[in-house]
């Protein structure tokens, strides 16, 4: 069993230090002097007052020494654990005769997330620190609760008078049992001795707890040196960069970088030698293959924090004047969590980011198996990285890809079907809103399917008009959009697709504009519900899908076959017809107009048992979508 000291990194919160003392009996007669004195150092101890417990022993210099360590080394005031201390002592019995008392103590301590045996999980590599950019979100894995931890004993203290007056008899052990002047006491937590691991849906190892070191600088350090020894592995820190966050600091140490093992090692002794360097060893979960990255990692590590907090051990220690454990006194052996095992298919999660890396703009694509719900890619670009979890959180306008849904809400109201000609000219003064194709292009009167596969905007305004207000809301959450999940390691955001009151409102949200909103995650799923005809509830950690805050009745088989062929023609015969070599392809296009800046460019597609979006910021039209999905497939 291996035990760790608590260090600064790890944090018990709110411990509640309480030493509970067996009530005594009542009595009418005025507390003797030796109660009276014993009473007043409980309520020291308890509010945790040195200066006047220590003032009421035998020897207030080594009291106060003795107690200060208790406090430090148990959670109360100025621990360096940073555990929240609340004790509290009580006389439990007296003997006057013999000038004694007894008290009886319970420790509870209460451990908060930073409680554990390492320091805190982390899944990316990254020059400044190893703490992960988060965005709002509507769902996510709830927390678990903290489990209390108890210590309990009894211990005897005296007093005397010395001449000036009733003393209590300094004594480390009347504070904590087994304690003396040459110990002090520890909490710590303990660790197994088999760290669990996470592995990707084959079973292969995907993450693993390895050891980093923080390369620390002051502002006495050369930054220069240390930018030119660390830049191979971390090539956004220069000189002006760390130059930038000491000045920032305010003189206050700054990390320069977080290093692997096989980083660190050729340049460790010349990072050392650098005056006001500091090197800092911690372990951090993170991926084997360094080239694998993705927002959804992050949550993973929690749920695996989470285990790793659960099955922690725990003790309190009597410690030596050398700072090593000399008896244990009381806690609770570590037990071995299991290997967590995610939905992620390495490969596709490989693709995925290499599809995006040549794309100078924020882009993300999500994939998912429409039979299981397993998100088996969620990647984004390093423009992207730096906004947040955009593939799992951000929101935006979807565009045509939003067609999906108009269309399967005019073909359930009866309005038209995929063969009904519908006119598709080059713009329309629809409800007073001027709505142009892109182009302008015009096809005169098409089947509907036409329509649909070349995106004519005109011809989905037009069938939105006549439908009622909540159509498109339902229509989409039929489709998963709107529908937000709480799901074990995974933290998401589907979109909002809020009624559209007035006809203008309609034309507006039926071609993915005004209100609408959805992220690539959330047409993700609108591609897989379409696949499967029904949305499968995500998956993230094996085992465990996502619960969805309401389930809407899927659409009807037919539409949702019908839409299958316009999206099948789309990729035969319309805006997506670059990817026709890819056998078995559905798709839909998307271009979304944002205010003050070139458009977004989507695309949605179904391939067998896997669906996607691929989503680029300022794409200015789906193109690189599109040759985005290209790459990914191919």
């Amino acid at each position: 069993m291996t035990r760790h000291p608590v260090r600064r990194s790890a944090s018990f919160g709110a411990a509640a230090l309480v030493l509970a003392l067996v009530a005594s009996a009542c009595s009418s007669e005025p507390p003797s002097q030796v109660r009276s004195l014993a009473d007043r150092f409980a309520e020291a101890l308890s509010t945790q007052n040195v200066a006047a417990a220590a003032e009421i022993t035998s020897d207030p210099a080594a009291a106060t020494t003795a107690l200060d360590g208790i406090y430090a080394g148990l959670g109360g005031v100025g621990s360096a654990s940073g555990v929240t201390a609340t004790p509290r002592f009580t006389v439990s019995r007296t003997d006057e005769e013999q000038q004694t008392f007894t008290l009886s103590a319970s420790w509870s301590f209460t451990p908060t997330d930073d409680d554990t045996p390492e320091s805190a999980a982390s899944t990316t590599d990254t020059p400044e620190s190893t703490a992960s950019t988060t965005a709002a979100a509507t769902s996510t894995s709830a927390a678990p609760t903290a489990t209390e931890r108890v210590w309990t004993y009894t211990t005897e203290g005296s007093v005397a008078d010395r001449g000036a007056g009733l003393q209590v008899t300094w004594n480390p052990g009347t504070v904590v049992a087994g304690l003396t002047p040459d110990t002090t006491v520890r909490y710590t937590t303990l660790a197994a001795d088999r760290v669990p691991r996470v592995l990707d849906a084959s079973g292969a190892p995907l993450m693993s707890q390895q050891v980093v070191t923080l390369v620390n600088l002051d502002a006495s350090a050369n930054a220069g040196a240390v930018a030119a020894l660390v830049s191979p592995f971390a090539p956004t820190v220069t000189a002006e960069s760390l130059g930038e966050s000491l000045a920032t600091a305010g003189g206050s140490p700054v990390t320069a970088v977080t290093l692997r093992d096989e980083d660190i090692a050729p340049i460790e002794s010349l990072l050392a030698a650098i005056p006001g360097v500091t090197l800092s060893k911690q372990t951090r979960l993170l991926t084997d293959n360094r080239e694998l990255t993705s927002p959804a990692l992050n949550d993973v590590a929690a749920v695996w924090q989470e285990q790793q907090d659960a099955t922690a051990g725990w003790a309190v220690q009597l410690v030596g004047p050398d700072g090593a454990p000399t008896q244990r006194l009381t806690g609770e052996d570590a037990t071995t969590g299991d290997d967590i095992r995610v939905s992620l298919d390495t490969l596709q999660q490989l693709k995925a980011e290499n599809a995006l890396t040549a794309l100078p703009n924020a882009a993300a694509i999500v994939a998912l198996r429409p039979s299981t719900g397993d998100v088996v890619a969620v990647a984004q670009n390093a423009a992207a990285d730096a906004q947040g979890p955009v593939a799992l959180t951000g929101l935006y306008p979807p565009g045509s890809t939003f067609k999906t849904v108009t269309t399967s809400a005019a073909l359930q109201a009866g309005e038209v079907t995929p063969e009904t000609v519908v006119p598709c000219p080059g713009s329309a003064n629809i409800e007073g809103r001027t709505i142009p194709n892109d182009d302008n292009f015009d096809l005169g009167s098409v089947p509907l399917t036409t329509a649909f596969a070349r995106s004519c905007n005109t011809t989905m305004g037009q069938l939105a008009v006549g439908l009622p207000d909540t159509a498109l809301r339902d229509a989409a959450a039929q489709f998963g959009l709107g529908v937000d999940y709480v799901t074990p390691g995974l933290t998401t955001v589907t979109g909002s697709v809020p009624p559209a009151t007035t006809p203008a409102e309609r034309v507006e949200s039926a071609i993915g504009q005004g209100t609408v909103t959805a992220s690539p995650f959330g047409m993700a799923l609108v591609a897989a519900s379409i696949a499967d005809g029904s949305t499968p509830a995500p998956v993230m950690i094996v085992g465990r899908p996502g619960t969805p805050d309401s389930t809407p009745e899927p659409a009807p088989a037919q539409v949702t076959d019908e839409i299958r062929a316009m999206m099948r023609e789309t990729v035969q015969n319309g805006t997506a017809s670059e990817l026709r070599d890819l056998d078995g392809l559905l798709g839909k296009t998307g271009t979304a107009e944002v205010a003050g800046g070139p458009a977004h460019g989507w695309f949605v597609g179904i391939r067998g048992d896997l669906a996607f979006a691929v989503f680029v910021a300022g794409g200015d039209s789906s193109a690189p979508a599109l040759a985005a999905a290209g790459r990914y497939l191919r």
